[in-house]
Protein backbone atom coordinates (compact mmCIF):
# COMPACT_ATOMS: atom_id res chain seq x y z
CA UNK A 1 0.00 0.00 0.00
CA UNK A 2 1.36 3.44 -0.93
CA UNK A 3 -0.13 6.29 1.08
CA UNK A 4 -0.95 9.81 -0.03
CA UNK A 5 1.98 12.25 -0.07
CA UNK A 6 2.63 14.50 2.89
CA UNK A 7 2.35 18.20 2.05
CA UNK A 8 1.76 20.15 5.27
CA UNK A 9 5.28 20.46 6.69
CA UNK A 10 8.91 19.69 6.04
CA UNK A 11 8.55 16.00 6.79
CA UNK A 12 12.27 15.30 6.29
CA UNK A 13 13.76 18.01 8.49
CA UNK A 14 15.08 16.94 11.86
CA UNK A 15 14.95 13.21 11.26
CA UNK A 16 18.03 11.20 12.18
CA UNK A 17 19.81 9.80 9.10
CA UNK A 18 20.35 6.04 9.01
CA UNK A 19 23.12 4.55 6.85
CA UNK A 20 22.96 0.83 6.18
CA UNK A 21 26.43 -0.68 5.70
CA UNK A 22 26.34 -4.01 3.94
CA UNK A 23 28.68 -6.21 1.94
CA UNK A 24 29.70 -9.83 1.64
CA UNK A 25 31.88 -11.64 4.18
CA UNK A 26 35.36 -10.15 4.40
CA UNK A 27 34.53 -7.05 2.36
CA UNK A 28 35.77 -4.68 5.07
CA UNK A 29 32.62 -3.33 6.71
CA UNK A 30 34.19 -3.01 10.15
CA UNK A 31 37.27 -1.28 8.69
CA UNK A 32 34.99 1.24 6.97
CA UNK A 33 33.02 1.76 10.14
CA UNK A 34 36.17 2.52 12.10
CA UNK A 35 37.18 5.03 9.42
CA UNK A 36 33.82 6.77 9.61
CA UNK A 37 33.90 6.95 13.40
CA UNK A 38 37.32 8.63 13.30
CA UNK A 39 35.90 11.50 11.28
CA UNK A 40 35.11 14.63 13.36
CA UNK A 41 31.72 14.90 11.69
CA UNK A 42 30.77 11.41 12.82
CA UNK A 43 31.64 11.64 16.52
CA UNK A 44 28.02 11.74 17.64
CA UNK A 45 26.96 8.52 15.93
CA UNK A 46 25.09 5.50 17.17
CA UNK A 47 26.36 2.24 15.73
CA UNK A 48 24.14 -0.82 15.57
CA UNK A 49 25.86 -4.12 14.99
CA UNK A 50 24.74 -7.73 14.96
CA UNK A 51 26.39 -9.62 17.81
CA UNK A 52 26.67 -12.67 15.56
CA UNK A 53 28.37 -10.67 12.83
CA UNK A 54 31.89 -9.42 12.24
CA UNK A 55 31.95 -7.10 15.23
CA UNK A 56 35.68 -6.46 15.37
CA UNK A 57 35.55 -3.22 17.37
CA UNK A 58 35.55 -4.66 20.89
CA UNK A 59 39.07 -3.41 21.53
CA UNK A 60 37.82 0.15 21.06
CA UNK A 61 35.35 -0.12 23.93
CA UNK A 62 36.19 1.65 27.14
CA UNK A 63 35.24 -1.44 29.11
CA UNK A 64 33.55 -4.73 28.49
CA UNK A 65 29.86 -4.65 29.27
CA UNK A 66 26.97 -7.06 29.44
CA UNK A 67 24.58 -4.28 28.47
CA UNK A 68 23.37 -3.88 24.91
CA UNK A 69 24.71 -0.32 24.70
CA UNK A 70 28.31 0.68 25.29
CA UNK A 71 30.18 3.94 24.80
CA UNK A 72 33.11 3.76 22.40
CA UNK A 73 36.37 5.50 23.17
CA UNK A 74 35.66 8.21 20.60
CA UNK A 75 32.31 9.03 22.23
CA UNK A 76 30.11 7.16 19.79
CA UNK A 77 27.49 4.77 21.03
CA UNK A 78 27.77 1.08 20.12
CA UNK A 79 24.57 -0.93 20.29
CA UNK A 80 24.28 -4.68 19.82
CA UNK A 81 21.16 -6.13 18.22
CA UNK A 82 19.92 -8.85 20.54
CA UNK A 83 16.22 -8.74 19.77
CA UNK A 84 15.25 -7.03 16.51
CA UNK A 85 16.23 -3.84 14.78
CA UNK A 86 12.90 -2.11 15.36
CA UNK A 87 13.11 -2.57 19.12
CA UNK A 88 16.73 -1.46 19.15
CA UNK A 89 16.01 1.73 17.21
CA UNK A 90 13.03 2.55 19.42
CA UNK A 91 15.08 1.99 22.57
CA UNK A 92 17.89 4.14 21.24
CA UNK A 93 15.59 7.04 20.47
CA UNK A 94 13.74 6.84 23.80
CA UNK A 95 17.04 6.82 25.73
CA UNK A 96 18.36 9.69 23.60
CA UNK A 97 15.26 11.79 24.32
CA UNK A 98 15.51 10.99 28.05
CA UNK A 99 19.20 11.92 28.15
CA UNK A 100 20.21 8.39 29.10
CA UNK A 101 22.61 8.12 26.13
CA UNK A 102 24.54 10.61 24.02
CA UNK A 103 22.59 12.98 21.80
CA UNK A 104 23.59 11.09 18.65
CA UNK A 105 22.93 12.73 15.30
CA UNK A 106 23.12 9.72 12.95
CA UNK A 107 22.92 5.95 12.96
CA UNK A 108 25.07 3.33 11.24
CA UNK A 109 23.63 -0.16 10.90
CA UNK A 110 26.19 -2.84 10.04
CA UNK A 111 24.69 -6.05 8.67
CA UNK A 112 26.28 -9.47 8.66
CA UNK A 113 28.00 -10.53 5.46
CA UNK A 114 25.26 -12.94 4.44
CA UNK A 115 22.40 -10.56 5.23
CA UNK A 116 19.72 -9.49 2.79
CA UNK A 117 19.58 -5.68 3.27
CA UNK A 118 15.96 -5.34 2.17
CA UNK A 119 14.36 -6.37 5.51
CA UNK A 120 16.37 -3.61 7.19
CA UNK A 121 14.91 -1.13 4.71
CA UNK A 122 11.45 -2.47 5.50
CA UNK A 123 12.02 -1.75 9.19
CA UNK A 124 12.32 1.96 8.44
CA UNK A 125 9.47 1.89 5.94
CA UNK A 126 6.79 0.13 7.98
CA UNK A 127 7.18 1.35 11.57
CA UNK A 128 5.32 4.65 12.07
CA UNK A 129 7.24 5.60 15.20
CA UNK A 130 10.59 4.96 13.55
CA UNK A 131 9.50 6.79 10.41
CA UNK A 132 8.69 9.87 12.48
CA UNK A 133 12.19 9.98 13.98
CA UNK A 134 14.54 8.37 11.44
CA UNK A 135 15.08 8.57 7.69
CA UNK A 136 17.07 6.31 5.41
CA UNK A 137 20.14 8.23 4.26
CA UNK A 138 21.72 5.56 2.08
CA UNK A 139 22.61 1.94 1.54
CA UNK A 140 26.40 1.53 1.36
CA UNK A 141 27.64 -1.74 -0.12
CA UNK A 142 31.28 -2.82 0.13
CA UNK A 143 32.70 -5.08 -2.55
CA UNK A 144 36.08 -6.75 -2.13
CA UNK A 145 38.34 -6.27 -5.18
CA UNK A 146 40.13 -9.58 -4.45
CA UNK A 147 37.03 -11.78 -4.24
CA UNK A 148 34.27 -9.51 -5.50
CA UNK A 149 33.85 -10.92 -9.00
CA UNK A 150 33.75 -14.48 -7.70
CA UNK A 151 31.28 -13.55 -4.98
CA UNK A 152 29.01 -11.90 -7.52
CA UNK A 153 29.17 -15.06 -9.63
CA UNK A 154 28.68 -17.55 -6.82
CA UNK A 155 26.64 -15.83 -4.12
CA UNK A 156 23.19 -14.37 -4.78
CA UNK A 157 23.42 -12.37 -1.54
CA UNK A 158 26.44 -10.47 -2.87
CA UNK A 159 24.66 -9.62 -6.12
CA UNK A 160 21.58 -8.37 -4.28
CA UNK A 161 23.67 -6.26 -1.90
CA UNK A 162 25.29 -4.52 -4.87
CA UNK A 163 21.98 -4.10 -6.71
CA UNK A 164 20.21 -2.24 -3.90
CA UNK A 165 23.11 0.13 -3.08
CA UNK A 166 23.07 3.90 -3.26
CA UNK A 167 26.84 3.99 -2.77
CA UNK A 168 29.39 1.26 -3.57
CA UNK A 169 32.86 1.16 -2.02
CA UNK A 170 35.42 -1.12 -3.64
CA UNK A 171 37.83 -2.34 -0.96
CA UNK A 172 41.20 -4.14 -0.90
CA UNK A 173 42.27 -2.40 -4.09
CA UNK A 174 45.85 -2.25 -2.81
CA UNK A 175 46.19 -6.06 -2.70
CA UNK A 176 44.09 -6.99 -5.73
CA UNK A 177 45.53 -8.40 -8.94
CA UNK A 178 46.26 -5.93 -11.76
CA UNK A 179 43.10 -5.10 -13.63
CA UNK A 180 40.82 -6.51 -10.92
CA UNK A 181 39.47 -3.13 -9.83
CA UNK A 182 38.68 -2.03 -13.38
CA UNK A 183 36.92 -5.32 -14.14
CA UNK A 184 34.91 -5.09 -10.94
CA UNK A 185 33.94 -1.47 -11.58
CA UNK A 186 32.72 -2.38 -15.06
CA UNK A 187 30.66 -5.25 -13.66
CA UNK A 188 29.11 -3.09 -10.95
CA UNK A 189 28.34 -0.31 -13.43
CA UNK A 190 26.31 -2.76 -15.50
CA UNK A 191 24.49 -4.15 -12.48
CA UNK A 192 23.66 -0.85 -10.80
CA UNK A 193 24.50 2.24 -12.85
CA UNK A 194 22.50 4.40 -10.41
CA UNK A 195 24.91 3.93 -7.53
CA UNK A 196 27.96 6.15 -7.22
CA UNK A 197 31.19 4.21 -6.72
CA UNK A 198 34.53 4.91 -5.11
CA UNK A 199 37.69 2.90 -4.43
CA UNK A 200 39.11 2.70 -0.91
CA UNK A 201 42.92 2.54 -0.77
CA UNK A 202 44.38 0.90 2.33
CA UNK A 203 40.97 1.29 3.93
CA UNK A 204 40.92 5.05 3.39
CA UNK A 205 38.33 7.06 1.46
CA UNK A 206 36.76 10.51 1.39
CA UNK A 207 34.13 10.33 4.12
CA UNK A 208 32.09 13.04 2.38
CA UNK A 209 31.20 10.41 -0.24
CA UNK A 210 29.01 8.69 2.37
CA UNK A 211 27.72 11.69 4.29
CA UNK A 212 24.23 13.18 3.76
CA UNK A 213 23.40 11.19 0.65
CA UNK A 214 19.64 11.30 1.24
CA UNK A 215 17.46 14.40 1.15
CA UNK A 216 17.46 16.28 4.45
CA UNK A 217 14.67 18.71 3.62
CA UNK A 218 11.75 19.17 1.25
CA UNK A 219 13.57 22.31 0.08
CA UNK A 220 15.85 20.33 -2.23
CA UNK A 221 18.24 21.88 -4.73
CA UNK A 222 18.88 20.40 -8.20
CA UNK A 223 22.22 19.14 -6.89
CA UNK A 224 20.50 17.47 -3.93
CA UNK A 225 18.07 15.66 -6.24
CA UNK A 226 20.75 14.47 -8.66
CA UNK A 227 22.93 13.29 -5.78
CA UNK A 228 20.01 11.29 -4.36
CA UNK A 229 18.44 9.93 -7.52
CA UNK A 230 21.33 9.23 -9.88
CA UNK A 231 24.72 10.48 -8.73
CA UNK A 232 26.50 8.67 -11.55
CA UNK A 233 24.56 10.72 -14.11
CA UNK A 234 22.42 7.87 -15.45
CA UNK A 235 19.08 9.67 -15.09
CA UNK A 236 19.86 13.24 -15.96
CA UNK A 237 17.16 15.49 -17.27
CA UNK A 238 18.26 15.50 -20.89
CA UNK A 239 15.86 12.61 -21.31
CA UNK A 240 17.81 10.35 -23.65
CA UNK A 241 16.67 6.76 -23.50
CA UNK A 242 19.07 4.96 -21.21
CA UNK A 243 18.50 1.39 -22.23
CA UNK A 244 18.18 -1.60 -19.98
CA UNK A 245 21.32 -2.85 -18.27
CA UNK A 246 21.71 -6.62 -18.03
CA UNK A 247 24.73 -8.55 -16.83
CA UNK A 248 25.25 -12.14 -17.92
CA UNK A 249 26.87 -13.40 -14.72
CA UNK A 250 25.74 -16.44 -12.77
CA UNK A 251 23.62 -14.62 -10.17
CA UNK A 252 23.30 -11.06 -11.47
CA UNK A 253 22.14 -11.95 -14.99
CA UNK A 254 18.58 -11.46 -13.80
CA UNK A 255 19.23 -7.98 -12.36
CA UNK A 256 18.11 -5.08 -14.52
CA UNK A 257 18.43 -1.32 -14.06
CA UNK A 258 16.41 1.28 -15.94
CA UNK A 259 14.82 4.70 -15.60
CA UNK A 260 11.32 5.47 -16.87
CA UNK A 261 10.30 9.01 -17.82
CA UNK A 262 6.70 10.23 -18.00
CA UNK A 263 5.67 13.34 -19.94
CA UNK A 264 2.23 13.95 -18.41
CA UNK A 265 1.46 14.52 -14.73
CA UNK A 266 -0.14 11.68 -12.79
CA UNK A 267 -3.15 11.88 -10.58
CA UNK A 268 -2.17 10.38 -7.26
CA UNK A 269 -4.84 7.73 -7.58
CA UNK A 270 -3.49 6.64 -10.96
CA UNK A 271 0.10 6.47 -9.79
CA UNK A 272 -0.84 4.69 -6.58
CA UNK A 273 -2.90 2.16 -8.54
CA UNK A 274 0.03 1.39 -10.84
CA UNK A 275 2.38 0.87 -7.90
CA UNK A 276 -0.09 -1.31 -6.04
CA UNK A 277 -0.62 -3.55 -9.06
CA UNK A 278 3.13 -3.77 -9.64
CA UNK A 279 3.91 -4.66 -6.03
CA UNK A 280 1.09 -7.17 -5.78
CA UNK A 281 2.15 -8.98 -8.94
CA UNK A 282 5.94 -8.64 -8.84
CA UNK A 283 6.84 -7.09 -5.51
CA UNK A 284 9.54 -9.61 -4.68
CA UNK A 285 11.36 -8.63 -7.89
CA UNK A 286 11.42 -4.88 -7.17
CA UNK A 287 14.79 -4.67 -5.44
CA UNK A 288 14.81 -0.86 -5.24
CA UNK A 289 12.55 1.84 -6.64
CA UNK A 290 13.09 5.56 -6.24
CA UNK A 291 11.92 8.54 -8.18
CA UNK A 292 10.38 11.97 -8.50
CA UNK A 293 6.74 12.01 -9.59
CA UNK A 294 4.83 14.93 -11.08
CA UNK A 295 1.42 14.71 -9.41
CA UNK A 296 -1.34 17.03 -10.60
CA UNK A 297 -2.15 19.64 -7.98
CA UNK A 298 1.09 19.27 -6.01
CA UNK A 299 3.40 22.29 -5.84
CA UNK A 300 6.54 20.19 -6.20
CA UNK A 301 7.57 16.66 -7.16
CA UNK A 302 6.57 13.75 -4.95
CA UNK A 303 9.54 11.72 -3.74
CA UNK A 304 8.88 7.98 -3.73
CA UNK A 305 11.12 5.09 -2.77
CA UNK A 306 10.60 1.48 -1.89
CA UNK A 307 12.01 -2.01 -1.82
CA UNK A 308 10.06 -5.06 -2.92
CA UNK A 309 6.50 -4.89 -1.53
CA UNK A 310 7.06 -1.97 0.82
CA UNK A 311 7.31 1.76 0.09
CA UNK A 312 8.25 4.67 2.32
CA UNK A 313 5.47 7.21 2.87
CA UNK A 314 5.77 9.60 -0.10
CA UNK A 315 6.98 13.14 0.50
CA UNK A 316 6.11 16.24 -1.52
CA UNK A 317 9.04 18.59 -2.07
CA UNK A 318 8.32 22.29 -1.75
CA UNK A 319 9.16 23.15 -5.35
CA UNK A 320 10.65 21.77 -8.51
CA UNK A 321 14.41 22.23 -8.63
CA UNK A 322 15.05 23.50 -12.15
CA UNK A 323 12.95 23.48 -15.30
CA UNK A 324 12.46 19.71 -15.67
CA UNK A 325 8.89 18.65 -14.79
CA UNK A 326 8.73 15.10 -16.09
CA UNK A 327 8.35 12.20 -13.68
CA UNK A 328 11.38 9.92 -13.58
CA UNK A 329 11.54 6.66 -11.69
CA UNK A 330 14.59 4.43 -11.29
CA UNK A 331 13.96 0.68 -11.06
CA UNK A 332 16.42 -2.01 -9.97
CA UNK A 333 14.65 -5.30 -10.66
CA UNK A 334 15.22 -9.03 -10.71
CA UNK A 335 13.69 -11.09 -13.53
CA UNK A 336 11.49 -8.13 -14.41
CA UNK A 337 12.01 -6.33 -17.71
CA UNK A 338 11.60 -2.69 -18.58
CA UNK A 339 8.92 -3.66 -21.11
CA UNK A 340 6.82 -5.34 -18.42
CA UNK A 341 6.91 -2.28 -16.18
CA UNK A 342 6.14 0.04 -19.09
CA UNK A 343 3.18 -2.13 -20.07
CA UNK A 344 1.76 -2.03 -16.57
CA UNK A 345 1.90 1.77 -16.37
CA UNK A 346 0.35 2.00 -19.84
CA UNK A 347 -2.46 -0.29 -18.71
CA UNK A 348 -3.46 2.12 -15.93
CA UNK A 349 -3.50 5.10 -18.22
CA UNK A 350 0.06 6.41 -18.13
CA UNK A 351 2.76 6.34 -20.76
CA UNK A 352 6.51 6.32 -20.48
CA UNK A 353 8.67 8.43 -22.77
CA UNK A 354 9.05 6.60 -26.11
CA UNK A 355 12.46 5.11 -26.79
CA UNK A 356 14.72 7.00 -29.08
Amino acid sequence: MITSPATTRDSLAGKLPVSLITGFLGSGKTTLLKRLLRDPGMNRAAVIINEFGEVGIDHELLASSSESMTLLSNGCLCCTVRTDLQETLRELFIKRRAGAVIDFDRVFVETTGLADPVPVLHTLQTDAMLGAQYRLDCVVTLVDAVNGLKNLDDMPEAAKQAAVADRIVITKSDIAAPGAVAALEARLARMNPYAARTVAVNGELDVAFLRDVGLRSTRATPQDLERWLAPSGEARAEGAYLGERVRAGAHDASIRSFCLWFEKPFTWDTFSAAVQVLTSLRGSDLLRVKGLVNVAGERGPVLVQGAQHVFHPPVTLEAWAGEERRSRIVFITRNLSRESVEALFAAVGTLAVPRS
